[in-house]
Order: structure tokens, then C-alpha cells, then sequence
């Protein structure tokens, strides 16, 4: 047996941070103030909330959000559960972006508000997406905009996970897409142990 074999994931990261400092405070503007323990609940209930979408192990969500809290609840959440976090540059050409998601076969598309427009125009050619996620700061989901859950609502309504499962070190952990290339945008991923490293 090797002197250390423990596999290297990024649910550990987060972990270490709870059992260090559980009450160091995570600052988002001056909206938001969390502790390292709330951001773990948090992240926690969205591990919950998407299993209650259908998001399993290898299941590819997509990601258009300011750099918020939220943001980073997505990046230890959704890898944390053995999902793809594909994080989406709304800054690309509307052909490109249909092109990214299709191509990576996104089935869940978690999107800011502001981004809306963006989402609608595209939607027609998103096939892949069976469920859409909306994250708004008005504290309610607008009805015109047909979706299937509300961030906040749904981290609300979930039971917290109990921990983040133990996971392949080697599991694919993010998916994002090279910008101004020439040709089409081409993928790039991450497992968990290499952004841990």
C-alpha cells in the first residue's frame, strides 16, 4: 500500500475549508454573506436539487452566471455529484454558443436572468436540454419564461445531501470551449484530480 491513496477531488478542497474555518466569511458584493459551513449546506442542497432534475453521475449541465456565489456553490456542487459542470462564455457568437452546447451535449441549462434573451433565441435549437434553471435576484420566477425551477426555490426545497459521494479521481469534473479560434470552438475538459492539483 502507498503511503498516501487518497483520490484527489474537489469535494475535499471544500471540506478542509469547513473543517478549518467554518465561520470565515465568503463575501459576494454587498449582497451576500456566507460562511465556509452555509456554502457547504448550500452546495449540499444543489447536490440534492439536481438529483431531483434527473442530473446524475456524467450528466452535462451548462452554466451562464456572473461570477457570483452561486457561481461558486455550481463549481463544487455540480462536479461534487459526479456531473460536468460546462461552464458557457454567453460573450460567444449566438452560432458558436448553439454549436458548444449541442456539441457537448448539455441536458440542463442553468442561466442568470439577465441572460434570458440570449436563452430564448437560442432554445428553438437546443434539443439536447431537457431541463432549464433560472437564477434570479427578484425572488421569484417570472412565468413567461418556461422554465422548470427556480435556483433559490429549488435549494430551498431540497433536503441537503447527506455528504458529496466519493468519486474516481480521474472523473471528468468541467467542460469549457476555446474562444476566437479559427474554425469551431473546440472542447477542453478537466477531472477533479487535476484541478485539485
Amino acid at each position: 500500500m502507498p503511503a498516501y491513496d487518497t483520490q484527489l477531488l474537489l469535494k475535499h478542497l471544500l471540506t478542509q475549508g469547513v473543517a478549518w474555518a467554518p465561520d470565515q466569511e465568503i463575501i459576494y458584493r454587498d449582497q451576500v454573506r456566507h460562511t465556509y459551513k452555509d456554502m457547504y449546506e448550500r452546495v449540499l442542497r444543489l447536490g440534492a436539487a439536481l438529483g431531483s432534475l434527473g442530473v446524475q453521475q456524467g450528466t452535462k449541465v451548462g452554466v451562464i452566471e456572473w461570477d457570483s456565489h452561486r457561481y461558486l456553490e455550481m463549481y463544487f456542487g455540480i462536479p461534487g455529484i459526479g456531473a460536468v459542470l460546462h461552464t458557457i462564455n454567453p460573450r460567444l457568437a449566438p452560432e458558436d454558443l448553439a454549436y458548444t452546447l449541442g456539441h457537448a451535449e448539455d441536458e440542463v441549462l442553468i442561466f442568470h436572468e439577465d441572460f434570458w434573451p440570449l436563452v430564448e433565441r437560442l432554445r428553438p435549437r437546443l434539443s439536447c436540454i431537457r431541463k432549464y434553471v433560472l437564477i434570479t435576484d427578484k425572488g421569484e420566477k417570472p412565468e413567461t419564461m418556461g422554465v422548470d425551477g427556480e435556483y433559490e426555490a429549488l435549494l430551498a426545497a431540497a433536503t441537503p445531501l447527506p455528504e458529496l459521494p466519493d468519486l474516481d479521481e480521474r472523473t471528468q469534473a468541467t467542460l469549457s470551449y476555446t474562444t476566437g479560434t479559427t474554425g469551431r470552438p473546440k472542447g477542453v475538459y478537466f477531472t477533479q484530480r487535476q484541478l485539485t492539483l
